[in-house]
């Protein structure tokens, strides 16, 4: 059984990340190490941001001083892309009206997807496609291996998932855009449809059904 250590402190990804992956790993987080690295996430794409969250989290695990016993940090890096936004918010979706005011830190989901709205005001129905995509880095754990090597170890695995924006958000589940988003083939949000049928075609379902496709070859 794969041992991860999950590098995020976003709870809702810790429990969608262990609910799709299921009892075949063992899925340790920030909570088990009782420390939160403060990682600037400076990258442009969501891959570069991924695997500098990757790469740090295993080089401090390899130090062994969480003694966590775990053999690969997985990080992600997700979002979504607005097409009639130039692909914004990008792989700043979670910080994304902060930006407004310079404030460090993500923004709350409220203020986020109001941000999104107000932006797509006068865009109509037909003409707000987008996008949720996600990038997984898995990066081993090896004790005293310098940055660059644990970087070069890394392997990145994708998923996307195509759909369009509401006019208002709709639904009580999810997180993030969830209660705006709508994914295609499908007339009610996210955040409306359940764990259920978002873990099976969700951006980090797929990107997650990768990883588990490269653990069985």
């Amino acid at each position: 059984m794969p041992t991860l250590f999950l590098a995020t402190a976003n709870a809702h990804k810790i429990s969608e990340i262990r609910q799709i992956l299921g009892p075949t790993f063992s899925c340790r987080s920030q909570r088990d190490a009782g420390v939160a690295l403060e990682i600037d996430e400076t990258g442009s794409t969501f891959a570069e941001n991924a695997r500098l969250k990757a790469v740090t989290w295993a080089a401090y695990l390899g130090t062994d001083v969480c003694n966590l016993g775990v053999e690969w940090v997985l990080a992600d890096d997700s979002g979504l892309e607005v097409d009639a936004l130039h692909g914004a918010p990008g792989v700043h979706s979670a910080r994304f009206a902060a930006l407004d005011d310079g404030r460090r830190g993500n923004s709350s989901d409220a203020e986020n997807n109001a941000k999104l709205l107000r932006l797509l005001a006068d865009v109509p129905v037909e003409r707000r496609e987008a996008r949720f995509r996600c990038v997984l880095a898995l990066t081993p754990v090896i004790p005293g291996a310098p940055y660059a090597s644990l970087a070069e170890a890394t392997r990145h695995f994708e998923g996307s998932c195509e759909g369009c924006l509401q006019v208002q958000p709709a639904g009580r589940g999810g997180f993030g855009y969830d209660p705006l988003f709508v994914p295609d083939g499908y007339d009610t949000s996210f955040a409306e449809l359940g764990e259920t049928v978002k873990g099976t075609l969700s951006h980090r379902a797929q990107a997650l059904a990768r990883l588990a496709d490269h653990f069985r070859t």
